[in-house]
């Protein structure tokens, strides 16, 4: 398929990934999608989902035409996701394409979404308007992996971020809970929080460290909902999690399995959780093969009483899971393993 794309068609549905990035971390549940009207070879709008509620991309790029003086009628769409074809929030994109006059949609990827599963390019095509899909798939799949996910699996997909020193340790003993890593990586990992719906720690990481895990450093316009794994009811009732006003889920007594979290997160359509535990915890999500992503981020520092992380290469191959790339975070060094094809 790749051989009847041209050139100029990549890179129109290039841009329209490039700009649906800039919803990332805003429109969740709903997926990422980015929208490039084209007409005589040229790009004459764009759009983006940028928020709930707001305008999906295919109605913003409309939108912007007009607002440019550029007419859509004739114009080609290549949009990163299959126009739904239903009413939530907004009406449904395939009508709002039609009424521009459109003449050609060019789709990335198909929806998955039992609300729509291919209906919106039947209803584009019953309509005169030619459809063709699959113009850099696998790379919107990417862009959407967690959203995908949870469409296939109805439970989010689990991300791991776990800080080490040199020696693979998570904390040093000799001294007060503290974050050895540097302010480059912090704003790193503020980003990547902010991408997740939940962030989740065991008891102990409450005990020790009483954390936020909230979005600080970077602007957002969401928290993502705070997990306490605690079977005990050892977490103090003091703690910043159970204070501060944000939402926090208190998994105590009533707590059954990590399985049985999934579950009900998926129910309640968080599409990815971020696990910012201890060695504990994390065991806890590899061991049950529950683990999609490890962000292991190395620091040059030694700890004068570790306590190990027991992550290795081995142990994170074991749990299906391949190395997929290496960079620098600040003064760290992420390396990032993942089951996602």
């Amino acid at each position: 398929m790749a051989s009847l794309w041209t050139e100029d068609e990549k890179e129109f549905m290039k841009r329209a990934l490039e700009v649906a990035e800039r919803g990332r971390g805003r429109v969740s549940p709903n997926p990422l999608v980015g929208c490039v009207l084209v007409k005589d070879g040229e790009i004459i709008a764009e759009g983006w989902h940028d928020h709930l509620g707001g305008l999906h991309a295919e109605q913003m790029a409309i939108h912007d035409a007009e607002s440019n003086g550029h007419s859509p009628n004739g114009a080609v769409a290549f949009v990163t996701l299959e126009p739904c074809n239903h009413f939530g929030r907004t009406p449904p994109c395939t009508e709002a394409l039609m009424w521009a006059g459109v003449k050609e949609v060019i789709v990335a990827h198909y929806d998955p979404n039992p609300t729509v599963r291919g209906k919106g390019i039947q209803v584009l095509q019953d309509a005169g308007i030619q459809v063709r899909q699959g113009l850099l798939e696998a790379e919107a799949s990417a862009q959407m992996s967690s959203f995908l996910h949870w469409c296939e699996h109805r439970r989010p997909q689990v991300t791991v971020k776990m800080a080490v020193d040199a020696n693979g340790s998570v904390d040093d003993r000799c001294m007060a809970a503290q974050r050895f890593t540097s302010e480059a990586c912090l704003d790193r990992v503020h980003m990547l929080r902010k991408e997740c719906d939940a962030v989740l720690v065991g008891v102990e990481t409450v005990v020790r460290d009483d954390p936020q895990l909230t979005v600080r450093r970077i602007p957002t316009d969401r928290q993502p909902l705070r997990i306490i794994i605690d079977p005990n009811h050892r977490a103090p009732s003091t703690s910043k999690l159970l204070t501060d006003g944000f939402e926090t889920l208190h998994m105590s007594n009533d707590f059954t399995s990590i399985s049985a979290l999934l579950n009900l997160l998926g129910d309640r359509q968080i599409q990815r959780l971020m696990v910012e535990g201890g060695p504990t915890t994390v065991a806890s999500f590899l061991d049950q093969g529950l683990v999609d992503e490890f962000y292991l981020i190395h620091s040059p520092i030694l700890h004068s009483e570790p306590v190990p992380s027991n992550i290795s290469p081995e142990r994170l191959s074991d749990a299906g899971l391949t190395h997929i790339a290496t960079e620098p975070w600040g003064e760290e060094t992420l390396h990032l393993w993942s089951r996602l094809s």
